[in-house]
Parts: C-alpha cells; sequence; structure tokens
C-alpha cells in the first residue's frame, strides 16, 4: 500500500499502484521517473549531462513551463516536449542551461593565446576563433580584447564565431551592454580602451566598443 503525507513538507511517498518515488509534496506531479525522462532528453537534445542531485533545479526552472501551458504534471509536459514542438524545445534547452561566466575568467589563457595569436599574424594569414560556449558574451569579447592587444590594433587580423546552447544568452551578447559591476574587476587602462561609459538611462552600465563587436559574430 503506498504510504501518504500530508503538507507541504511531506517525505517522499510510493506513487499508488506504480512505484514511482514521488519527490517532496510541490505544486506540480514529479516524479523520480519524470526526472530521469528529463535527464536522458537533455542529454539526448543537446548534450547535457544533468547529475541526479538537480531535481530541485530542473523542477524550479520546468515549473514556469507547465504554468504556461496550464499542465499539471511534468508527465504532461514532457509528452508535449515529445510532440516535435521545436519552440518548445528551445525553452525547454534554455531553461536547464547554466551560464557561468566573467571577462577574462582564468586569466593566464588569454596569455597564452595572445602569443600564439602573434605567431600565427607573423605568417600573414587571418585568424579565425571560435567560442563554443559563449555564454552573454563576456569570453568572446575577452577574446577580441586579446587579439587588439596582442596586434595592436583595434582591427587585428582576427574573427571570432561565437555561439552557445542557449539563444536568449546569445541574444544579450550581441549587444554588448553590461553593468559596472560585471567589468569593475577588469585593469583600469582596458575599461578605458574597450568600453564605453554609459550615461542618462544607461547610466551604470558599460558598452563594448564598435571595434570589438565588429570582430565577433554570434
Amino acid at each position: 500500500m503506498a504510504e501518504t503525507g500530508t503538507g507541504k513538507g511531506a517525505a517522499r511517498r510510493e506513487a499508488k499502484g506504480e512505484g514511482e518515488t514521488l519527490l517532496p509534496s510541490r505544486e506540480f506531479h514529479f516524479t523520480t521517473d519524470d526526472f530521469e525522462r528529463v535527464r536522458k532528453l537533455i542529454y539526448q537534445h543537446a548534450g547535457i549531462s544533468l547529475a541526479p542531485v538537480k531535481q530541485d533545479m530542473v523542477y524550479s526552472r520546468l515549473a514556469r513551463r507547465l504554468r504556461a501551458h496550464n499542465y499539471t504534471t511534468f508527465a504532461q509536459y514532457l509528452a508535449h516536449l515529445e510532440r516535435n514542438d521545436e519552440a518548445e524545445w528551445e525553452v525547454f534547452i534554455n531553461s536547464l542551461t547554466t551560464n557561468l561566466t566573467s571577462f577574462f575568467r582564468e586569466a593566464h589563457h588569454f596569455e597564452i593565446l595572445a602569443k600564439h595569436l602573434q605567431k600565427l599574424g607573423a605568417q600573414g594569414k587571418p585568424i579565425r576563433l571560435w567560442c563554443s560556449a559563449a555564454s552573454t558574451g563576456e569570453e568572446p569579447y575577452s577574446l577580441a580584447i586579446t587579439a587588439c592587444e596582442a596586434f595592436e590594433s583595434y582591427a587585428p587580423p582576427v574573427s571570432i564565431i561565437a555561439s552557445d546552447i542557449d539563444t536568449n544568452v546569445l541574444a544579450t551578447a550581441a549587444k554588448g551592454i553590461y553593468l559596472m559591476e560585471r567589468v569593475e574587476k577588469l585593469e583600469p587602462k582596458r575599461l578605458r580602451s574597450f568600453f564605453l561609459k554609459g550615461a542618462g538611462t544607461q547610466a551604470g552600465s558599460v558598452r563594448v566598443r564598435p571595434e570589438l563587436q565588429k570582430l565577433v559574430t554570434f
């Protein structure tokens, strides 16, 4: 017989007749089978491997999609997804993507890159770089800054392709506008050389120089 519980803090219990383990009582019906189904789908369609401890994250990020479609169970939502709704697939992947980025993250890598760019530039051939997890743009713009510094020019022989599985963050990246707190750790010289300070309604933010934006294709 299935074990039951009451209240928001109800313990995990067995779904009657199915043997599925329900996660703690919440707004939407969500079982461990649902979670494993999500893990399988996101891996198949995006190559993202979700750890078993990500159950709460999956619930919180996808719950809004159930509300949007007026579903009451995750099983209903996942069935909708599997009917090949391309637009919903994009939202599903975007919802489960975690974006962690910053300008010149792991700075020593960019120092090594600058040396390689100078060597390649000496051969007189155009250089193409690919930033495969561009997120909100900090990393590809860091590549662009590195190229400008390596060649001491705002028009280095470098082009950068920036992609990301999350289409929402690419739209943010293309704008090249950031809150001041996102660039406060940059050296003052870099900040002056490669960013324009916002004024009026844009006060408290900066924008990457147009020359940098021309180097990056999102």
